[in-house]
């Protein structure tokens, strides 16, 4: 049984896919390093040659040339000023150029805080079924939290973050990309391709439509949940493109974090502090629901199924032995995390 938790092999892997993009970063200083002393080491055979001190083959020069870059010489000092420069600028060249570029790859490594963009952008490449959030005001935050509660994982992109709800979206282990999510690169640097949702909250709807469309256009098979402040467009954009679009007048965070999971759920109301849905479902064949009775699923999942409709008849409040069927429509009653594991069974 794999006992790491998931935060931790998560953070792992952000580790390791982030020390790559460093490594190629200082890719080209250490390039510009070897060209140097390629380049040395050839002026130093040739000059060697004309001086009358040759150096018996090109490669041992160049090789000289990486020695003394480290105040290793392998050979004898030589008697001409020409070569004996080299002896004296290849320690500066290369302990200079190697100590620096070691330094910063070593501050940026260990203090990844320093590089705050590129470690969320790390942290998302390792997510996977994900929901991408787009606007983290204060909607945008309470759905993260649902989402979070309910065991979901989230990546948020924000233009402008701000720093104490940013904070607090961290602490859950959620990355935050600052960026425009209208932009291509944006939504790749969420990992949009392997996203399930992307969830609108921003209060433009022409920022929102946009960045729902360029989603669409970069993974086909991605929800949409957008928040739309027009009724009549939200339904048409329901109809027209298949976006779960909540009005203004409909917005509440569980609905949009459900939405995202994958429920057809309205908005909760509060029963003695308890926060209750109805979701309506469908029951897929060959899914862990199918073949379960009635009692099976209130008490594995902690619900109530006000009702089951098959081959168009309706059937209220059933028995707890009546068994479900691939096909069957049901309507249930519960929290929105139990709804939302209700409907991962369901899939």
């Amino acid at each position: 049984m794999n006992t790491i938790p998931k935060h931790t092999l998560q953070h792992w892997r952000a580790s390791l896919r982030d020390t790559g993009l460093l490594l190629r970063e200082f890719g080209a200083p250490l390039v510009i390093f070897f060209l140097i002393v390629i380049g040395s080491g050839t002026a130093y055979h040739f000059i060697g040659i004309a001086v009358g001190e040759p150096v018996d083959t090109l490669t041992e020069s160049i090789y000289s040339i990486l020695t003394m870059a480290f105040l290793q010489s392998s050979g004898e000092f030589p008697h001409n000023p020409f070569l004996q420069i080299f002896y004296f600028i290849m320690p500066v060249v290369g302990i200079g150029a190697l100590a620096q570029g070691l330094t910063d790859f070593g501050i940026l490594l260990f203090n990844r805080r320093a590089r705050s963009r590129e470690w969320e952008i790390a942290v998302a490449s390792t997510l996977n079924n994900h929901h991408i959030l787009v606007g983290l005001g204060h909607l945008g935050f309470r759905v993260v939290q649902q989402l979070h509660d309910m065991g979901e994982s989230v990546a948020v992109i924000e233009l402008d973050p701000k720093a104490d709800l940013t904070a607090a979206v961290q602490k859950m282990g959620v990355p935050v990309i600052s960026g425009d999510a209208s932009r291509e690169t944006t939504l790749s640097d969420a990992n949009v391709k392997d996203a399930r949702s992307i969830i609108m909250c921003v209060q433009n709807d022409a920022v929102n439509l946009k960045t729902a469309l360029k989603a669409r256009s970069l993974n086909p098979n991605i929800k949409v949940v957008i928040r739309i402040f027009d009724d009549d467009f939200a339904d048409e954009l329901h109809s027209q493109f298949g976006f779960n679009a909540l009005s203004g007048t409909a917005i509440a965070a569980p609905a949009f974090a459900a939405s995202a999971a994958g429920a057809d759920i309205t908005n909760p109301i509060s029963i003695e502090g308890e926060s209750l849905s109805l979701a309506r479902l469908t029951i897929n064949p060959n899914s862990e629901l199918d073949g379960k009775t009635v009692g099976q699923i209130e008490d594995g999942y902690s619900v109530s199924l006000v009702l089951i409709r098959h081959d168009h008849t309706s059937e209220l409040h059933p028995t707890d032995s009546t068994k479900l069927k691939g096909n069957d429509m049901l309507a249930v009653l519960g929290r929105p995390e139990k709804l939302n594991a209700l409907v991962h069974a369901n899939h």
